[in-house]
């Protein structure tokens, strides 16, 4: 190849590869984390009493309030919840990247508490939440807010003479979390969904009487690449990262979130609600 056709060559292939890495950032920066996705799943099961079926549950996580994550975003996603139209609603944690220095609390909590759900709104603990000398801050907007906030106990959810029950542990990382103390006294043979911010403590969850566990802390890794996968997971979410899992007789599903933290960015990775529908089962 002449000189002259070489530099011709090269710089071709410069000016593609520029424009098609600026494209790439401009897409995962801008682009896809304002890419909402709604996923829909039935869960089925012998337990799910017949009063339940049909329910909905509306399932959110990781919104990173304050890391590139605006009030006017929230907005938006707040009424696209309330458009699904759930029953039930749990926020598997990570309200706020740094709760001490967000500035607009009582803006997120008047969203928050126009969140409708018949048979009530549920929350735990995610690392975030405690970090930043923030316990108190969520918990206090939580409340406000209307969402019962679960520390290592459950709640019965009634529908006429039949419940199941949503059972809440403190964050792994930042909390102190105790199984033990969470199943005391839990009903026999009812349908029981754990709300656990970081899905890998599913392999301790599942010797205890969980049958569906509800995850987030993961973001799907927010940067995945074809037949590669995710990029970086975080501690405790390194073995389940998005969708569905079975571990002995519990199912985990791990929610990719709605914000990014560490990086503003999201690749093959985009922000989701799920709506799971109770069924059930023969």
């Amino acid at each position: 190849m002449k000189r002259r056709d070489f530099l011709q060559t090269f710089f071709s292939l410069f000016v593609k590869g520029a424009l098609l890495s600026t494209a790439g950032y401009m897409y995962a920066k801008y682009i896809e984390p304002r890419q909402l996705t709604v996923r829909r799943y039935e869960i089925v099961h012998p337990l799910i009493p017949k009063s339940f079926d049909g329910c909905r549950l509306l399932q959110f996580s990781d919104v990173h309030l304050g890391y590139h994550y605006a009030v006017d975003h929230f907005q938006r996603v707040v009424k696209r919840m309330n458009d699904l139209d759930p029953h039930l609603i749990c926020f598997t944690g990570d309200l706020l990247d740094e709760p001490n220095k967000y500035e607009h609390v009582d803006a997120i909590t008047s969203l928050l508490t126009t969140l409708h759900a018949p048979l009530g709104k549920y929350c735990i603990y995610g690392n975030h939440d405690h970090g930043g000398y923030g316990t108190n801050i969520y918990k206090d907007m939580m409340e406000n807010a209307g969402f019962r906030l679960l520390v290592n106990e459950w709640v019965r959810v009634r529908q006429g003479n039949e419940q199941i029950v949503i059972a809440g542990l403190d964050d792994f990382m930042l909390g102190q979390p105790n199984f033990a103390k969470t199943v005391q006294q839990l009903p026999k043979e009812t349908y029981t969904i754990a709300l656990i911010h970081e899905p890998d403590l599913v392999t301790q969850a599942s010797v205890y009487p969980f049958h569906l566990q509800l995850s987030g802390h993961s973001h799907g890794g927010q940067i995945q690449l074809p037949w590669i996968g995710p990029l970086v997971t975080p501690p405790l979410a390194k073995q389940y990262v998005e969708g569905f899992y079975d571990v002995e007789q519990l199912t985990l599903y791990v929610n990719r979130g709605l914000g990014t933290t560490r990086m503003p960015f999201r690749f093959l990775t985009p922000p989701e609600l799920t709506l799971f529908t109770l069924k059930a089962g023969l």
